[in-house]
């Protein structure tokens, strides 16, 4: 079962925190239900071409996030949390606002600026 997950060799993160990163957002989005299985750790440690032990230690974080659950003997499944989902496109948003909030800043916008440009750009959206 291949996951869909991608890492890159030029990213300045760890693999085992882009694999994280990559599970949360597919949680988030929707795309991995609660309950469903994720790849066994050898499957997908050769399908990404990494060390069982980048695998494992994203699961073992992942699982103590409360983001997943392993079964012994039986895999790795996404969590059955409710809200668990929207909890992480949460704190997707909070972090993508911070990171507008500090471009804004660094342009020298004011709140009131900055607000009517999300509001703007959220108008366009809804135009689509």
């Amino acid at each position: 079962m291949y996951s869909g997950i991608n890492i890159s060799q030029t990213d300045a993160r760890p693999m085992y925190l882009q694999i994280m990163e990559q599970v949360r957002a597919r949680i988030a989005g929707g795309d991995w239900p609660a309950g469903k299985e994720l790849p066994s750790i050898r499957a997908l440690a050769a399908a990404l071409n990494v060390s069982v032990i980048t695998i494992k230690r994203a699961y073992l974080d992942l699982e103590n996030e409360g983001v997943i659950v392993t079964r012994h003997g039986k895999g790795s499944f996404v969590a059955d949390v409710n809200g668990l989902a929207g909890e992480l496109q949460d704190e997707k948003l909070e972090e993508h606002l911070t990171r507008a909030a500090e471009i804004g800043r660094s342009l020298g916008l004011s709140e009131d600026d900055l607000a009517a440009r999300l509001r703007r750009t959220h108008r366009t959206l809804e135009k689509k």
